[in-house]
């Protein structure tokens, strides 16, 4: 009778298995970039490609980024290219942008897609940490229109297109790039996007093939990580120039103010992290030399009579300094924070600091030479000879004014030996 129930039981669970799992909705995960593409993006994806190749039907990755490294973007076409599970890039929302490394990871979607109003290209190569000779450029330019070439006709696309966004800067919106086969489709919201692509044949590393099931799909949202947005938010190229001026504020303080400690401590932390971020955005040299010199001068002139000379080329220096640290680059630092954080630190520098050193350079009040001016109270009567109570301790004390009533305040004029000199205190 046991073996008898035990049967019924299994097929029992054999047959509503399958009925839960038909009935279990698809799964698309999907995450979301927004900014430069840096190594912290690259981590991001990878990470999104491996958790959607654990049962999604597909990953969406939402894209609007004004471009970044070439290493980063060659690391992320190569996880999308050799992703086992298809990788949508969607372009979006309205007015996002797929520029320059952009345009790579778009074209290198299974499907590439955007959104009304958005736009795609202007991928001509630019230097980083300095020009390159015509040859190089060349060389550069070759190489990045060559492997482009190869994404587009792995994905069945406008290959002449897709090479002149890097030849010839060439920049499309949506409508455009629909029309000239350098995107898919079109689509005015994510939830569009799954629908169109229900029933959608694709192919994989490997020329497996896989039909997409999204329609009513189940929308998993992949946020980045604590690091992932951390490494992420101090590689962005403002961000990475704010925390360079911090180190050298910070470190100018401490020198100007030794002991100080929470100066050196904040400058000595922002400064590495602002060498990792500079170091990942591939700055200029010369430009963090300048921002360097700018604050030496500006520290000096509160120690040299300069009449502001110094002040003035600080300032000049930090701003030419500012201009060049990412000159020949992706990137672009806000010019206003740039005309700002000059004009700020400046003054800070010419006000600030030269009122700590100015203080520094006072002479010590302290000690008995320092009690000319001090109140002290009168402990006996001053006729004119008494003993007055200052600074903690009994003086023997004449008065300069007359007789001078016990616990009255008088005012200590000098010192001579051991005998203080007062006068009643004004009222």
């Amino acid at each position: 009778m046991r073996r008898l129930y035990l049967a019924v039981f299994l097929v029992a669970v054999a047959f509503l298995l399958p009925l839960k799992a038909e009935g279990a909705p698809p799964r698309v995960d999907v995450i979301k970039v927004n900014g430069s593409i840096v190594p912290a993006v690259a981590d991001y994806i990878q990470r999104g490609i491996d958790h959607a190749q654990d049962g999604a039907q597909a990953l969406v990755i939402e894209l609007d980024t004004p471009g970044g490294l070439v290493s980063t973007t060659q690391t992320i076409v190569e996880a999308i290219l050799n992703s086992r599970v298809p990788v949508i890039v969607y372009v979006s929302p309205a007015g996002a942008w797929a520029g320059s490394a952009g345009s790579f990871i778009t074209e290198a979607g299974h499907v590439a897609a955007m959104a009304p109003g958005t736009f795609i290209g202007a991928a001509h190569p630019v230097t980083t940490g300095g020009t390159l000779t015509p040859t190089e450029e060349e060389k550069l330019v070759n190489a990045l229109a060559s492997t482009i070439r190869s994404i587009a006709q792995e994905r069945q696309r406008n290959v002449e297109a897709a090479e002149n966004m890097v030849r010839q800067s060439l920049a499309k919106t949506d409508s455009e790039a629909l029309e000239l086969n350098l995107i898919d489709l079109r689509a005015e919201n994510l939830s569009e996007l799954l629908d169109r692509l229900e029933g959608r044949q694709i192919t994989l590393s490997g020329y497996a093939t896989t039909t997409l099931h999204t329609s009513g799909a189940e929308v998993n949202r992949i946020p980045m990580s604590f690091m992932e947005r951390f490494l992420d938010t101090i590689s962005d190229p403002n961000v990475a120039y704010i925390l360079l001026a911090l180190a050298l504020l910070g470190i100018a303080v401490e020198f100007s103010n030794p002991g100080a400690i929470l100066p050196g401590v904040v400058g000595g932390i922002a400064l590495f992290l602002s060498l990792y971020s500079l170091g990942i955005l591939g700055a200029s040299w010369t430009g963090v030399l300048l921002m360097f010199l700018a604050f030496a001068m500006l520290v000096a002139e509160a120690f040299v009579p300069s009449h502001g000379v110094l002040a003035a080329g600080g300032v000049a220096s930090m701003l030419m300094g500012s201009f060049l640290l990412f000159s020949g680059t992706a990137f672009v630092i806000n010019r206003w924070l740039v005309v700002g954080m000059a004009l700020g630190l400046g003054a800070f520098f010419f006000f600030a600091i030269s009122e700590v050193v100015r203080t520094h350079r006072q002479p010590q009040q302290t000690g008995r030479e320092g009690m000319a001016g001090m109140t002290a109270v009168a402990k006996t009567p001053l006729n004119p000879r008494g003993t007055v109570l200052a600074h903690g301790e009994l003086w023997e004390a004449v008065s300069l004014e007359g007789p001078i009533q016990e616990m009255e305040e008088v005012t200590i004029q000098r010192l001579e030996g051991l005998k203080l000199l007062v006068i009643r205190k004004k009222k």
